[in-house]
């Protein structure tokens, strides 16, 4: 006998309908999947076996055959244990087979055969949902995930038994309705907990506002990774379609527990993460930190520290605002459209051009530090903030200076410019501006073009650099409600350049 179950799986961050064909037929028993099934899809036969026989209605000794169609692509996770017992249990007699053509299922299985939570939920169902499959049945720790989706029907018994009920008509299960809150994924922290640093609060603004690339670089202890982890405060919340981006991305990680998230993600791995860890990889692909940051911020601290190679693989998702992983089964393409934010010391003691105490680093090995950093990653970044550590008067009266209130209401006032001026665009932000783009809203004043010029020859800035500066120096325009780029922004965009004699500090 014949039966076919709907269900779905992930290409990368993207859902697929995947139907789930199940034969039984006579001879030696056996049951076998095929349809390029990973590890963990073959384990799901003694999943399967065992959550069935210790629920009662127990197993067929015959020859069954399961295959996961389309055939052609590389399958994963566990998602597939309760399709595969639905077959088994309309093979049985105990499931209504045509009531079943009306669901698509997903879920993996205890051996008890209670439903247990999955990954990748959202994206599945928006999958199901745009080939007309209106009613899903997924696991109760999951049903969240998808329930503010309008014109389906997801339902999330506890396990097989309430499952084989429902369908069969004997018990009613309501939709699962969304619930009141978004997903947090970090209480924001607020600029105001900043001691000083008015410079770097000024950076963080500009970064925030045009989406610049920015790093950090002081001593230890001078509030540099407080900086950085203040910064989702004050940038603009994600869009409906940004919301959904995010969502789908931390759905397959497995971190999207009750909602869509509308807060803009902060990820900050370790200086030991490798470049599997940190770019996305395995041996079927799964996103990395730097997808995980999508539309939000990667804060690296202690930059350097950082495997070489790992660095220089940020440049390709830095550029074109994804990540490709290839395998021997195909490519797979994760989205990375990401705000980096680095941390370094500006020598090995930590200690160079600070006021607290003599640095003990010899100009060779400062430049070879400051090396670790290659030149081509660091002409992606846009601003250069130099964070001095608190005099002794600072410290004592500990004043507070400026908030995330009021850094983002410049902000705001940047963002709602940009949102005018990129209305007909894909553009969004500043940083993303083509070079067409750049041409037509990067207009200088007289003055400006001058302070540029001495700036070319004295920065030896290449094509790359001269087109962030104008870019960080339309932000900083934008956030003080010009149209046209004055002297001011120009110079202001300039003290977060590095010398022109390679040290990052001036």
């Amino acid at each position: 006998m014949f039966f076919e179950i709907k269900s779905a799986g992930l290409l990368g961050i993207d859902g697929i309908k995947i139907t789930v064909e199940l034969d039984v037929s006579n001879g030696l028993p056996s049951f076998s999947i095929v349809g390029l099934p990973d590890l963990a899809i073959k384990e799901s036969k003694e999943r399967v076996r065992s959550s069935l026989i210790n629920r009662g209605f127990g197993f067929p000794p015959k020859r069954i055959t399961v295959n996961l169609s389309p055939s052609n692509i590389r399958k994963q996770g566990t998602f597939y244990d309760l399709p595969i017992a639905v077959g088994i249990l309309s093979y049985i007699g105990v499931l209504d087979q045509e009531k079943t053509n009306d669901y698509a299922f997903l879920g993996e299985l205890s051996l008890d055969g209670v439903i247990k939570p999955i990954n990748g939920v959202l994206p599945m169902v928006l999958a199901l949902k745009e080939e007309g499959i209106t009613n899903i049945i997924v696991p109760k720790e999951n049903a969240q995930e998808v329930a503010f989706l309008e014109d389906i029907n997801v339902y999330a018994p506890n396990d097989i038994e309430e499952l084989l009920n429902f369908i069969n008509g004997r018990i009613r299960l309501e939709p699962a309705k969304p619930g009141q809150n978004l997903q947090i994924l970090e209480e924001q922290l607020d600029m105001i907990d900043v001691i000083g640093q008015s410079i770097a609060k000024k950076a963080c603004a500009i970064a925030a506002a045009g989406f610049h690339n920015m790093l950090f670089i002081g001593p230890p202890g001078s509030g540099k990774s407080m900086l950085a982890k203040r910064l989702p405060s004050i940038m603009p919340p994600l869009d409906d379609k940004e919301s959904l981006d995010v969502s789908k991305i931390y759905s397959v990680a497995g971190l999207l527990k009750n909602s869509l998230i509308k807060q803009r993600p902060f990820s900050a791995p370790h200086r030991s993460a490798s470049e599997a860890a940190l770019i996305g990889g395995g041996t079927i692909p799964k996103p990395g930190a730097v997808s995980l940051a999508h539309k939000g911020i990667l804060f690296l601290d202690e930059m350097p520290e950082f495997n070489r190679k790992v660095l220089e693989a940020l440049r390709q998702p830095l550029e074109d605002k994804e990540v490709t992983i290839s395998r021997v089964h195909g490519s797979m393409k994760f989205p990375a459209s990401f705000l980096l934010v680095g941390a370094m010391n500006p020598c090995p003691c930590g200690y160079y051009k600070s006021n607290l105490k003599a640095c003990s680093c010899s100009e060779n090995q400062i430049k070879q530090y400051q090396s670790k950093i290659s030149g081509p990653l660091l002409d992606r970044i846009d601003l250069f903030v130099s964070v001095e550590a608190l005099k002794e008067d600072e410290l004592i009266e500990r004043r507070k200076e400026i908030s995330s209130k009021e850094l983002k209401d410049m902000v705001f006032r940047a963002f709602e410019m940009m949102e005018k001026r990129f209305k007909h665009s894909k553009t969004k932000f500043n940083s993303e501006m083509t070079e067409d783009e750049i041409d037509k809203y990067c207009t200088l004043e007289e003055g400006a073009k001058k302070i540029l010029k001495v700036a070319i020859s004295n920065l030896n800035l290449t094509g790359r650099s001269y087109a962030r500066l104008l870019k960080v120096s339309r932000t900083i325009a934008d956030m003080n409600g010009s149209e046209h780029i004055r002297p001011e922004h120009i110079s202001l965009s300039l003290q977060f350049r590095p010398n022109s004699s390679g040290l990052l500090l001036q």
